[in-house]
């Protein structure tokens, strides 16, 4: 079984081939073009700027996925089973241009069309050269524009148990950066100053939003605003950047390690999952590792080039998708920038 997936959700253009057997997924190809030098100099993502890339790289980046898959164009027919794209959530004329491209060789080839939730490619980067996964399990991701805890009790079947009501986690990162005059984008720069961090604490403590309250939500634009104010308050607050970058730092994973676990002991999950863009952040993987070990269930992270968004965790999410049979003709799939879980 082969399946070619597409993904468009933000500012990386991507494809992926995976084949697949019972639960024992391998990757072929995963082909990203990102737009991050393009995007730098804005401090954030323009969504008409990344809808243009997207229509330009589209097609060779597909072709690129094909060949190192050794999938000829005019045995694709034949060889592929179905193309899985993301729908949503994400910018709407960057999906569009995924979903009609899918459309397209949906239509040409005969082929069905999975639709894949961009949150459920994320939690599906952990099945990738991973088969020994338990249920039920707590997954925190986390990434730029979002940050949910879900419990997954089986394959497909979620419930979304907490989110962010405001900034996501990477949205923080990002600002961070800019308060800090770090650049874009935030979470990598930010995550590197904290390392050059070994000194004595010499700052206030930044809070930790939503530590103590009894449900799982997050918010962590108080945090942003009390970076603000401690820095402003802080005449020699250039010279500290490294301390301010791991206190910031230090505050967002306590948050999330503390919320994580609590979810894991009240739902008595075997498993905790870590995926997302900011799964890649050191700090947070070595924390939430550790904190999962102490309550002796199993950890799993994807490996690094499957944190940020690319086509290979669709690919995941649609293989085990269309083995449940949730596949739908070409006519029918549409955009949906605010898809939930």
């Amino acid at each position: 079984m082969y399946i070619l997936a597409i993904e468009t959700s933000c500012d990386e253009t991507a494809a992926s081939v995976a084949s697949g057997k019972g639960n024992d997924l391998k990757i072929i190809s995963n082909v990203v073009s990102s737009q991050i030098n393009i995007h730098k100099k804005y401090g954030g993502v323009i969504p008409e700027l990344a809808a243009r890339e997207h229509v330009i790289n589209i097609i060779p980046v597909i072709d690129e996925a094909l060949a190192l898959a050794k999938i000829k164009k005019q045995d694709a027919a034949k060889k592929l089973s179905a193309i899985a794209v993301t729908i949503g959530p994400g910018l709407i004329t960057s999906l569009m241009v995924g979903v009609e491209t899918a459309k397209t060789l949906a239509y040409a080839w005969k082929l069905p069309i999975v639709a894949v939730n961009h949150i459920e490619g994320h939690i599906y980067s952990n099945f990738i050269n991973n088969k020994k996964i338990s249920f039920p399990a707590i997954i925190l991701t986390v990434s730029g524009g979002h940050t949910q805890l879900v419990l997954l009790k089986s394959h497909l079947n979620y419930k979304t148990i907490g989110e962010t009501r405001d900034d996501a986690a990477g949205e923080a990162f990002d600002k961070a950066a800019q308060l800090l005059g770090l650049g874009y984008p935030g979470g990598p720069i930010v995550s590197k100053q904290a390392d050059k961090f070994s000194g004595k604490h010499t700052i206030h403590a930044l809070p930790r939003p939503m530590l103590e309250s009894k449900d799982y939500d997050f918010s962590f634009s108080g945090l942003k605003t009390a970076l603000l104010y401690a820095t402003q308050k802080d005449n020699n607050f250039k010279k500290k950047v490294s301390e301010y970058a791991f206190e910031f730092q230090e505050a967002v994973v306590d948050v999330l390690t503390s919320k994580t676990i609590r979810a894991a002991k009240e739902f008595k999950v075997k498993s905790v999952f870590l995926s997302g863009g900011v799964s890649a952040n050191k700090r947070l993987r070595e924390k939430l590792a550790t904190e999962v070990k102490k309550i002796g269930l199993e950890f799993a992270v994807p490996e690094f080039q499957y944190t940020t968004d690319n086509a290979a965790m669709i690919a995941s999410a649609g293989y085990f998708k269309f083995k449940a049979k949730k596949t739908i003709p070409w006519q029918k799939i549409k955009v949906d920038p605010n898809l939930e879980l």
